[in-house]
C-alpha cells in the first residue's frame, strides 16, 4: 500500500500510513494476529481431527463416494461409508457412528478440519460441537489446508483403487476395509519412524527370524512377519 501510494505520488507519506495503521491495531501484511495455520496443526495434533471425501468409478461407470476421517497425530485412518448418494443425512448419520466407535478417544479431540463442501450440514457439525469439538472450515479453495486428508487419498488411490477393477459398493466397502486394517496396523510411515498408526506391541528383528509373507488384497499388497 505505501509503494503504490509513492509510486502515484501521493501526498501520504509512508510513516503517516504506517502511523494510522499501528493506531488502529493493524499489523503488517501478511501476519495479522494469532499463530500460521501450519504452527496451529503442528502444535496439537493430538486433538484434531480431519475428513474428506473421495470418489471412485466402478467398472459400469458408477461413482462411488467415500467419506473417511484421519487422526493428525497418529494417520489412523477411519473409513466411515460408501455410497452412490451421499446426501447430508447420510454424512450426519457417519459421523455419529464414528463418535460411537471412538468411545472415549473423543473426549481427547477439540477440532474437526472439513471442507465447505454441502454435504456437510449444520446437522454434521451439530454431532461435534455436541460433544465439545470445534468445527474448523478450511478456506474456500485451499486443498492443502486440509492435507493429512489430501495425502491419504493419494496414498489409497496409488496403492489400491487405482490398481483394481472395483465392482460395486459392496466390493469397494471389502476392499477399503482390508487395505485400512493394512493401512492402520502395518505399512510404515516415515513422519511416524517407520512405524504403523498402531503398531503391533512387541518389535521383532527379523534379522534373526524367520520371514513369512502374507499377500493383502488378492497379493496386491505384501505384509511380511515373523514366522510362527
Amino acid at each position: 500500500m505505501q509503494g503504490e501510494l509513492a509510486r502515484l505520488g501521493h501526498p501520504l507519506a509512508a510513516s503517516t500510513v504506517w502511523k494510522i495503521l499501528h493506531q488502529a491495531g493493524v499489523d503488517p501484511a501478511p501476519r495479522r494476529t494469532g499463530p500460521t495455520w501450519k504452527q496451529f496443526l503442528t502444535a496439537q495434533p493430538h486433538t484434531i481431527l480431519a475428513c474428506d471425501f473421495f470418489t471412485v468409478d466402478t467398472v459400469l461407470l458408477k461413482r462411488i463416494y467415500v467419506l473417511f476421517f484421519i487422526e493428525l497425530a497418529t494417520r489412523h485412518v477411519h473409513v466411515v461409508g460408501v455410497t452412490a448418494h451421499p446426501t447430508g443425512t447420510w454424512v450426519t448419520q457417519q459421523a455419529r457412528n464414528l463418535l460411537m466407535s471412538l468411545d472415549q478417544r473423543a473426549d481427547g479431540l477439540r477440532f474437526l478440519l472439513r471442507d465447505r463442501d454441502t454435504k456437510f450440514t449444520a446437522a454434521f457439525d451439530t454431532v461435534f460441537t455436541a460433544v465439545g469439538i470445534d468445527v474448523i472450515r478450511i478456506p474456500p479453495q485451499a486443498p492443502r489446508a486440509n492435507a493429512y486428508a489430501e495425502r491419504w487419498v493419494g496414498t489409497v488411490r496409488r496403492e489400491c483403487t487405482d490398481r483394481m477393477l472395483i465392482a460395486g459398493e459392496r466390493h469397494l466397502s471389502s476392499v477399503l476395509t482390508e487395505y485400512t486394517k493394512h493401512y492402520n496396523g502395518h505399512r510404515p510411515h516415515r513422519s511416524l519412524g517407520q512405524r504403523p498408526p498402531n503398531p503391533p506391541p512387541q518389535v521383532v528383528d527379523l534379522s534373526s527370524a524367520r520371514v513369512q509373507r502374507r499377500p493383502i488384497l488378492g497379493g496386491l499388497i505384501n505384509e511380511y512377519s515373523q514366522a510362527a
